[in-house]
């Protein structure tokens, strides 16, 4: 059956469906190979972005399961246990900002006597420990005036040409005059969202969120609305189009690809589509692209900032996930905002550290970086697998679980569980999780996703056109927030970091109680 482009479904999404029926009526039965991505392009006549993204749904649907260097395969059925979610209504409010476990979890990283589950950190093992010691090395040897001397925004003209030459594989073209060195894909998210708003404005973000965002937001006395997130295909577009009808809103600011922590990865379509929906509102975008390169099958998602021709997304990434988190060597590309993210940046602390920005351009000039992923990309998948059928073998039968494509973590829910008595359990027995992110207060961070939004996930049983916003701003309004009614436990562990730790601790029990993935 030839596929609609006069639907206003997806074409990856019409391709899935079309997959799903022919698995449905045993056209692919238990255990056989779908069709490659390649030849999926030749029969139906679309681009191999569209192909591998209707695997990708086929995945997230526990329909099929791939194998590296093998395709995509058919589960059998006691094997699958994926759920699509159910379309139902969002409630959308402004909320004041509240992040009060974020001390308590950033207290877990960097103690490597405790194995760090509850945040996106990567083993030594995963870094790029020998080639950047050398490099760093050799920067302080042969550029020493360089390297202890004051640097200035916007940063090495060598890392910002390297970063620049590397925009393609995102999808969008800038030259180094573009980019702006930061101190991790963090601090460009704070100064770019401090250059497009100021306090008391309302920011939108995709729930559930980062937690770091959400120390971001409330150090700037941001109030925020929460936008449900799907945990395959990212932020509820439609949603989202209510609240900035609905709402001032000031700016958006989400994770595009693999989301931390739901795994999520916007479609190409959806990101023209919320790029043309903010040109429409004239609201800017920060958009977090620090887990881009880490797809597990070697393509690279692109960027949101691909589909923007004004210049509203204020692009933010980092080598933290990909290299070293010690690095401290991040970037944003803010378009029209450049010169108030540059002025923040000298205001704030200077300048990023000279050394490591003249290493890290070293490795990428080199081809070093691009051998460091092809290798760590494999790691993460098959550590995940480890992790998820884990997860599969310690945990409850009705826990349900997401199948992120990439990235560095895997988003775990357990009915009837008390995340934060057990983030307590967990860290008295040395073992640092990370419940669901701290959102709006303690009264939130038990709440469950909304229905339409629930996990559509894997688990071991199968359950039986809008007018512009106003130039003027209107006043966020205040008032308490309110005790949520409390749900299953979401809680997330990282996917692909620590793989030792995590085996050590499933093996004295730890996993069987829920410690390690929750």
């Amino acid at each position: 059956m030839p596929l609609d482009r006069g639907r206003p479904e997806p074409l990856y999404v019409q391709l899935a469906d079309l997959l799903a029926e022919q698995i449905d009526a045993g056209v692919y039965r238990p255990g056989e190979r779908i069709p490659s991505v390649r030849r999926l392009r030749e029969q139906h006549d679309v681009s191999l972005t569209t192909a591998v993204e209707a695997g990708r749904v086929l995945e997230a649907r526990g329909l099929v399961r791939n194998r590296p260097r093998s395709g995509a395969f058919v589960i059998r059925p006691a094997e699958s246990g994926a759920q699509p979610p159910a379309a139902a209504s969002a409630s959308l409010r402004t909320r004041r900002v509240d992040a009060p476990l974020s001390l308590r979890l950033n207290l877990g990283i960097g103690n490597p006597q405790r194995p760090t589950l509850g945040a996106a950190v990567q083993g030594p093992e995963l870094m790029a420990v020998p080639a950047l010691n050398r490099l760093l090395s050799q920067a302080l040897r042969l550029r020493p005036t360089e390297c202890h001397s004051y640097d200035a925004p916007p940063g090495s003209p060598d890392l910002r040409r390297a970063i620049a030459q590397r925009g393609t594989d995102a999808g969008y073209r800038v030259t180094a005059d573009d980019v702006v060195i930061t101190s991790g894909a963090k601090e460009a998210v704070y100064l770019s969202i401090r250059a497009v708003t100021r306090p008391g404005d309302t920011v939108a973000i995709e729930s559930p969120a980062y937690y770091a965002l959400l120390e971001v937001l409330a150090s700037l006395q941001l109030r925020v609305v929460e936008v449900p997130s799907h945990p395959v295909r990212g932020i509820d577009l439609a949603a989202l189009a209510n609240v900035l009808d609905r709402h001032a809103i000031a700016a958006v600011a989400l994770v595009s690809n693999y989301s931390n922590p739901s795994g999520s990865c916007m479609a190409d379509d959806d990101k023209r589509a919320l790029v043309d929906l903010l040109d429409l509102h004239d609201v800017p975008l920060v958009e977090d692209d620090v887990y881009g390169d880490l797809a597990f099958d070697g393509v690279r998602p692109k960027a949101i900032k691909a589909f923007d021709t004004q210049g509203r997304v204020l692009y933010c990434a980092s080598f933290s996930k990909t290299l070293s988190p010690g690095l401290r060597v991040g970037w944003a590309i803010p378009g029209r905002h450049q010169g108030a993210l540059e002025h923040l940046k000298l205001v704030v602390n200077q300048a990023t550290a000279t050394a490591p920005q003249l290493a890290v351009a070293a490795f990428l000039e080199t081809g070093g970086f691009d051998r460091h992923l092809r290798r760590v990309r494999r790691l993460y998948r098959d550590q995940l697998d480890q992790v998820t059928h884990a997860v599969e073998r310690h945990l409850p039968p009705d826990t349900r679980h997401t199948a992120p494509h990439g990235g560095h973590v895997l988003w775990v829910q357990v009915p009837g569980l008390d995340a934060l008595a057990l983030y307590d359990t967990a860290a008295a027995q040395g073992v640092h999780i990370a419940p669901r992110p701290p959102l709006l207060g303690p009264a939130r961070l038990r709440r469950p996703p909304p229905p339409q939004h629930r996990l559509p996930v894997h688990r071991r049983h199968r359950p039986p056109a809008r007018p512009p916003r106003s130039p003027h701003r209107r006043p966020a309004p205040n008032g308490p927030l309110t005790p949520e009614r409390p749900g299953p436990a979401v809680t997330r562990t990282r996917s692909a970091t620590g793989c030792a730790k995590r085996r050590a601790a499933a093996s004295n029990g730890r996993l069987s109680a829920g410690t390690q993935v929750c």
